[in-house]
């Protein structure tokens, strides 16, 4: 297993999208530039795909993924992360990839540094690599409840 150094912004060359790497950076470019159609592109269509976020929860199917990230890029708050010290496990048919992201999610006057913990399964399908599930999970408890309740508008 080799982990990467390498940075992952969604700012890479996106030529050509049927490497694993490739992958990845469209993700990161549709997430950082809130760009839904990339987003899209980037997930398989499909009832199988799941995401599980910080928020907690499990949604399943791209019928309750899409909402999520529509939420996000037409909300209030500017949210960037960027990929790094991961590794890239490839098969014939499928891609993990295991790392971390660093960025900030900012509301107003208030920004919160992010540290999460995350994991993408893609498969091959029809010819290009499609995200089938996401794992994210912050590990600082103080991290997590401040970023729940800011999302979420829950003051304790």
């Amino acid at each position: 297993m080799h982990t990467t150094k390498e940075v992952i912004t969604g700012t890479e060359n996106l030529e050509d999208v049927s490497s694993p790497y490739q992958a990845l950076v469209q993700f990161y470019c549709a997430f950082n530039t809130g760009d839904i159609q990339m987003m899209s592109q980037n997930w398989a269509q499909s009832d199988d795909i799941a995401m599980d976020n910080p928020l907690g929860g499990i949604k399943r199917g791209w019928a309750e993924v899409q909402p999520v990230y529509a939420r996000i890029f037409d909300g209030p708050a500017k949210v960037y992360v960027e990929y790094f010290d991961y590794s890239i496990h490839e098969t014939a048919e499928m891609f993990y990839a295991v790392g971390r992201e660093r960025g900030y999610f900012r509301l107003g006057d208030e920004e919160i540094a992010l540290a999460i913990r995350t994991s993408r399964i893609f498969r091959r399908i029809e010819g290009r690599w499609k995200q089938v599930h996401h794992h994210g999970s912050i590990e600082d408890p103080q991290l997590l409840g401040r970023y729940q309740a800011t999302v979420l508008g829950k003051r304790s």
